[in-house]
């Protein structure tokens, strides 16, 4: 009953949509930013109607400084600052040519650890790593393309990884693989893989609920929070990646503080007025990236909004919710992790009434 209202909305907004490009820019449109009414009442769309935007800012910020006192304490163990230790990290660059070869080598090691520690139930659907298209790239380095939610056909699942573009100087390429070095990419694909994205969606796509369209709804700040959940996770246990797991932490911390800072540019960016200087000094100087890094993230910033902070907020509630479900005698991790998993993929507040 709601299709052809639906299929009206979408048509009225690609008439708007070509509308605005066939007009030069001008007024509002000239500027990325939507403002600060226009982001909360979307943080409050994208999170849930009780998202503050002042609050989450709040507490990103004060976040931003704990987790500076801890990565600040393993690179002490490793006989250094942060920016020493990261950079000695980011000089073990991975082979442009062996990148998928590599974070396969990587999907591999971790399923292994998985099922060692015995964190979460493993599923063996098929999977492929992939040159991510063309057309996808510029947004993010890598991300998971899984089958739909109601899919039945044994599809494979796309771990989509991002060539350097062709058009950068040899210096900003130099610059991505010091970011994504080879300690980095084991979290990554800890992040889109095992037991991030790939993991968790396996477990979604079982989930049959009691309508077809609860199964198939996901909530971007579950999907998002789960898999920086699992980064922290894999290196509470000691994943050592390449050998140490303390490279690992810092990396995992590293990806923490850029998670934090997403949400603070989020909010900056489009509430507040943040300039591009101030948003490469505060990734630079804060969340210790190279430029390369930080030059995407500004230009994802003002692609996007309201995205950026699905990471941080998701990744607070996932984490709390954990912590309440252990608090309870005798739930090992694989207990509380299925537990999680086997609702699909709803908001955290609507899973926590369910679990």
């Amino acid at each position: 009953a709601a299709r052809p209202a639906a299929l009206e909305a979408l048509g009225a907004h690609l008439d708007w949509l070509s509308a605005e490009l066939a007009r030069p820019a001008a007024g509002d449109f000239a500027d990325p930013r939507i403002g600060p009414e226009r982001f909360g009442r979307k943080l409050s769309l994208t999170l849930s109607a009780a998202a503050d935007p002042d609050a989450i800012l709040a507490r990103a910020e004060a976040d931003l400084d704990r987790i500076t006192g801890e990565i600040t304490e393993v690179a002490a163990s490793l006989g250094g600052t942060p920016r020493e230790v990261l950079d000695r990290l980011a000089a073990d660059a991975p082979e442009e040519s062996t990148i998928l070869r590599f974070c396969a080598a990587a999907l591999a090691a971790q399923t292994e650890f998985v099922r060692g520690h015995d964190l979460v139930t493993l599923y063996d659907d098929p999977i492929e790593i992939i040159d991510m298209p063309e057309i996808n790239r510029g947004v993010a380095v890598a991300y998971c393309d899984s089958p739909g939610p109601l899919e039945t056909a044994p599809l494979a699942t796309f771990i989509a990884v991002s060539p350097v573009p062709g058009d950068w100087t040899p210096e900003r390429k130099a610059s991505f693989y010091r970011e994504y070095n080879r300690h980095m990419v084991h979290n990554l694909m800890v992040h889109e893989a095992m037991p991030g994205h790939y993991l968790q969606l396996q477990h979604s796509r079982r989930f049959s609920g009691g309508t077809r369209l609860r199964a198939a709804l996901r909530s971007g700040s579950f999907i998002e929070g789960w898999a920086v959940y699992t980064e922290e996770l894999m290196a509470d246990h000691g994943y050592p990646g390449e050998g140490d797991p303390r490279a690992v932490r810092m990396q995992q911390l590293k990806m923490q503080l850029r998670t934090t800072i997403n949400a603070i540019l989020d909010a900056r960016v489009h509430a507040h007025g943040m300039t591009e200087p101030e948003a490469m000094a505060l990734m630079s100087d804060r969340g210790f990236q190279e430029e390369g890094e930080a030059a995407g993230k500004w230009r994802r910033a003002l692609l996007t909004s309201a995205q950026l902070s699905t990471y941080y907020v998701g990744y607070t509630e996932i984490s709390d919710l954990a912590a309440e479900l252990r608090a309870t005698p005798g739930q090992a991790d694989r207990t509380v992790h299925d537990r999680m998993l086997a609702h699909g993929s709803p908001p955290v507040r609507l899973l926590r009434t369910v679990v």
